[in-house]
């Protein structure tokens, strides 16, 4: 399928965009397949970054302001996208952190209550690029057949962005979390409990959970164990973030001083972090995890839960299934969802049982970490 180019066709049933499409876009991935598009919101002539699909029906805003997604361009599998605008309410961090966002439908004329403006211009204020009237279906077959790849895309000479496509580098190897994490460490909530989360690239969602169970403070990805044992909190949380977690060896040089000393609990790229503190490996998944959707059994209690997820990455089972119990695993391709180590107080989930978007099966996690600090408290 090299360099083929695919094309445009353009539903005749897509509402008007007017001046929303700007001008004839192209999307080209690294292997030289090309898309033909359009393109909305901040509109550049070249524009890079590693392309996955994601098939959550809605939450088009929770995602994109997801900092997990830093370095992305997510292409969404559901076909009409805008049609309940921007709210207010929904961001998970303060801007949106992926590269850019590809759709087949752009539904400009948007209709919600709480929307105080149209996906086009909430894309523009954050300086991001759009593309639209893009075969999404064909693009999101070639990324399962061939994997979540680099691209190119934009308005500029296709010869510019097929140039730009070659050079283009994957995720492996950089370390993302640097550029999502706080600066400074601030906090949230209030109780008697005092929570510690690294920011690896948290999400409002989870902050909100942690402030039910106590004072939460939120502190950079390079904090030192040290510094959060003085605080002295009753748990401490690792939080999901960007990028291969191999390239954070500094956060998992600090998680293995904490193991034993604090309850703990991870999500995502923490659930990651803490399995390769404990002497587990990672590994590239193909297309990675991405939706609203994906079924996870809990090998504890016999149940299927539906999850959300966002992850390129996993930990290799072969790793960890002699250092901790495997609790949960993914029934799509039986991927380690989730472990624990009771000597240690810690555990871990692969996907986000906080939601946003995405289904609420697992949000009794949280009630797990708080039995947890509360019954490591009894030991002292």
């Amino acid at each position: 399928m090299s360099d083929q180019k695919i094309p445009n066709k353009v539903n005749q049933t897509s509402l008007f965009r007017g001046s929303f499409l700007k001008s004839e876009a192209h999307l080209v991935l690294s292997d030289g397949t090309v898309f033909e598009c359009g393109a909305i919101g901040n509109v550049k002539d070249v524009d890079t970054g590693e392309v996955v699909f994601n098939t959550s029906m809605s939450g088009y805003q929770e995602i994109m302001t997801d900092p997990s997604y830093k370095g992305q361009v997510v292409t969404f599998t559901y076909p009409h996208i805008g049609s309940y605008g921007v709210n207010l309410q929904d961001n998970e961090s303060k801007k949106i952190h992926a590269s850019g966002m590809i759709m087949r439908d752009y539904i400009m004329d948007y209709s919600n209550h709480l929307a105080k403006m149209s996906l086009a211009s909430w894309l523009e204020k954050n300086k991001v690029m759009g593309l639209i009237d893009l075969d999404t279906r064909k693009l999101t077959k070639v990324l399962r057949d061939k994997g979540a790849m680099p691209a190119a895309f934009g308005v500029g000479p296709l010869e510019d962005i097929k140039k730009a496509a070659k050079i283009v580098k994957t995720t492996d190897g950089i370390d993302l979390v640097g550029a999502v994490t706080c600066k400074e460490p601030y906090e949230a909530g209030n109780g008697r409990k005092l929570i510690v989360a690294y920011d690896f690239g948290i999400k409002r969602s989870i902050t909100d959970q942690l402030a039910k169970l106590g004072k939460v403070t939120i502190v950079p990805a390079d904090t030192s164990a040290d510094d959060v044992l003085a605080l002295k909190p009753n748990g401490v949380f690792l939080s999901n973030g960007p990028g291969d977690p191999a390239a954070v060896n500094y956060a998992t040089k600090n998680i293995k001083k904490l193991l034993g000393k604090v309850p703990i609990f991870g999500i995502c790229l923490g659930h990651q972090l803490l399995c390769t503190a404990l002497g587990g490996k990672t590994k590239r998944l193909k297309f990675g995890h991405h939706g609203g959707n994906h079924p996870v059994k809990n090998k504890v209690s016999g149940k299927v839960e539906i999850t959300s997820q966002n992850h390129n990455y996993a930990v290799d089972a072969e790793s960890i299934k002699e250092i901790c119990e495997i609790t949960h695993q993914s029934l799509n391709d039986g991927e380690v969802e989730g472990i624990k180590i009771d000597t240690q107080y810690a555990f871990s989930v692969q996907y986000h049982p906080e939601a946003g978007p995405g289904p609420h099966d697992a949000v009794y996690l949280f009630d797990d970490f708080n039995n947890l600090m509360e019954n490591y408290a009894k030991t002292k």
